[in-house]
């Protein structure tokens, strides 16, 4: 069915202008018409750099390829879903127009005209069918789920059953996405903002809201020990080594820090990558030495979010949300 039937996900900040004026609709007025630029998606990405040539690549794509399929490739009688902030419904329509450019609207001015068919509550639909259209993208294809959402429009739907919602194997996929997608948020934006010395400030900040007391050595004098850590006012102390490198990590670096260290010493060795296979055997053959790598700071950031300073917050800014998790993890 969905072979045939195409299926597009849609968001907006303006309920009314689509359910009022029977319309779905994308910003970007600053570019213009999108039947004055040449149809192909090279064009579409030169037009949107040019408009906005201080947006980074990645966005200059998602932004130009959402742009270019709401123009070429969506087509009359493609059928669209709107889950509306409003109410919290899901709405779905059909196509009924080609694309146009209204200079009239105050921010969507790229527009189609749709005719809305039927309108849902959220819990009709499983809980992987409302993540995909949950997409962080303005406008994108519905895939994985179109089905569902074509079958509401079937006169007898009334909602996924209650036992199908309460065996919902997407549940728990969702859950584990949303989990991995936040992990790797907080990856990037520490290979982003935090390299060098910089990345040995916010490894000091993460002990410190774990209980320890920190001081970090200084830049260029530390015979390879960056930062110095005590639980308490006693010993042991801790030597923590702290490398933001894109690579893994080799056994000699470890074993520089192994040489910094005195009797009585631990060692912790820190990284946003991961350790060699050499590495990695010699830290579990070295167990005064801890090494963490990039999947297991973000672990620990995750962990004691909450007790990090306002500075690193601002950097990597998360909201506390409650996601449903699969029966069998109770």
């Amino acid at each position: 069915m969905t072979d045939e039937k195409r299926v597009w996900g849609i968001h907006t900040l303006d309920d009314n202008l689509f359910l009022k004026e029977n319309v779905i609709a994308i910003g970007w007025k600053e570019i213009g018409d999108l039947n004055k630029i040449a149809p192909d998606r090279d064009a579409f990405k030169k037009k949107y750099a040019d408009t906005f040539p201080n947006d980074k690549k990645m966005r200059v794509a998602n932004c130009a390829g959402m742009l270019y399929r709401f123009a070429h490739e969506v087509q009359i009688d493609d059928y669209v879903v709107f889950p509306s902030k409003i109410n919290r419904e899901i709405y779905i329509g059909k196509v009924t127009g080609e694309y146009y450019h209204n200079p009239d609207s105050e921010r969507y001015v790229q527009q189609h005209t749709v005719k809305w068919l039927k309108h849902f509550p959220r819990t009709f639909f499983s809980q992987g069918a409302l993540y995909e259209i949950g997409s962080a993208l303005s406008f994108f294809s519905v895939k994985n789920y179109a089905d569902e959402f074509l079958s509401a429009l079937d006169n007898n739907f009334n909602g996924i059953s209650a036992a199908d919602n309460m065996d919902d194997e997407t549940v728990a996929a969702t859950a584990d996405e949303i989990i991995e997608n936040t992990k790797d948020y907080i990856l990037k934006e520490l290979s982003r903002n935090l390299k060098g010395y910089d990345l040995e400030e916010f490894v000091a900040d993460l002990l410190n809201a774990m209980g320890y007391r920190t001081s970090v050595s200084a830049h260029g004098g530390d015979s390879g020990i960056d930062i110095t850590a005590y639980k308490d006012e006693l010993p042991p102390r801790i030597l923590v080594q702290v490398k933001s490198q894109d690579s893994d990590i080799k056994e000699t670096t470890i074993q520089s820090l192994k040489g910094a260290m005195r009797e009585g010493d631990y060692g912790l060795f820190v990284t946003l990558s991961n350790y060699t296979k050499k590495a990695q055997k010699y830290l579990d053959n070295t167990p005064i030495i801890r090494g963490i790598n990039g999947k297991e700071l973000v672990d620990l950031i995750l962990k004691y979010y909450d007790s990090l300073s306002e500075k690193y917050k601002k950097m990597i800014p998360l909201k506390m949300v409650y996601i449903p998790i699969a029966k069998e993890e109770l």
